[in-house]
């Protein structure tokens, strides 16, 4: 029993200490994650499974909805993109598609994989 607890405070350490990006990374991963397990759930006939699973993606789109800063005029655009995904989650849930999963998990790799990129400028400029 204490390997799981000690896996926990370090998660919760892991987030207490991250950066704002970082922990933007960290949301978008566990948007990919539960999307994933969405899909699995799906091709398991796993209905309440998948519905959560869908639920947790679609709350990580909301509070990133939530918190774009709109006076960048690249906000817009993100909220277009966050706008969609969570239609195409809503869609998702209500008819258990996996192909809709996949075409949103498809989105949030490339989303993460750009804000990686963003990081890893970042970082090398030293801001």
């Amino acid at each position: 029993m204490a390997l799981p607890n000690a896996y926990g405070r370090y998660n919760n350490s892991k987030i207490l200490t991250a950066s704002p990006a970082e922990l933007t990374l960290m949301l978008y991963e566990g948007a990919i994650k539960f999307c994933n397990i969405a899909i699995v759930a799906v091709e398991q006939k796993d209905v309440e499974k998948a519905h959560i699973n869908i639920q947790k993606t679609e709350r990580i789109i909301d509070y990133f909805r939530q918190t774009l800063d709109m006076k960048y005029p690249v906000a817009e655009d993100f909220e277009r993109v966050y706008s969609y995904l969570s239609e195409r989650l809503i869609e998702a849930n209500i008819k258990k598609d996996k192909d809709i999963l996949e075409e949103v998990t498809t989105h949030l790799r490339t989303m993460r994989d750009t804000w990686k990129e963003v990081m890893r400028i970042n970082k090398e400029r030293g801001t």
